[in-house]
């Protein structure tokens, strides 16, 4: 049985492109959501490479492996026909890191399940473009993806992201923690937190 996360999604959803890579541009009022260019992936490497844009994830990534994360984004696209944009913020700067929805691939009692993330440099910590990008990706899973839920998870003590998650109206349950699988039993970033936002929540915060 599907989870009822997904179970609405479907590539002939109301207003779904045919071809996955005409996916639309979101744009808000200071950001631009976009597709993956090659100029990218510098600047994603350097984001990938620091210690603390890293602090929550089990390590830095190598220019190659920033690089094989940045294909499997595009492949996410072709395949899911969802993914992580690559954020501007137009005239300011051409990339700031990434926003969107993903379909985690690992087993946990909510799956399967579609999340919303992010990960900016840190240059523009604090800035609130991480809410602010994360509404727009949420509002095109339930509007244009028609989702009946969108869930979001972090390690325990990643408080920065937390409160991004808390921002946009999702809640949490303690029941609904969980260790991470990919990572050793007894690892410090093995316990996480699962948020949750269903469409009628959603639609009920923005009337």
């Amino acid at each position: 049985m599907g989870s009822p996360c997904i179970e609405a999604f479907a590539s002939n959803a109301p207003g779904y492109p045919a071809d996955a890579m005409s996916l639309p541009e979101l744009r808000t009022d200071r950001l631009l959501l976009r597709s993956w260019r090659d100029s990218d992936r510098a600047p994603f490497a350097d984001m990938n490479a620091d210690p603390a844009v890293m602090e929550h994830l089990p390590s830095p990534l190598t220019r190659e492996e920033s690089d094989a994360l940045a294909e499997r984004i595009a492949r996410s696209f072709a395949d899911h026909r969802l993914g992580l944009w690559a954020l501007e913020v137009p005239g300011v700067a051409p990339f700031i890191g990434f926003t969107g929805l993903s379909i985690p691939a690992f087993d946990a009692p909510f799956m399967p399940c579609v999340e919303v993330g992010w990960r900016l440099a840190r240059a523009h910590w604090g800035a609130g473009y991480a809410s602010e990008a994360a509404r727009a990706a949420i509002t095109d899973g339930f509007d244009r993806l028609a989702l009946a839920e969108i869930v979001s998870f972090t390690v325990l003590a990643n408080e920065r992201s937390r409160r991004v998650m808390e921002r946009l109206g999702m809640h949490r349950s303690a029941e609904d923690d969980f260790d991470h699988p990919r990572l050793p039993a007894g690892h410090r970033l093995a316990p996480h937190v699962l948020y949750r936002l269903k469409v009628e929540e959603w639609r009920a915060g923005r009337r």
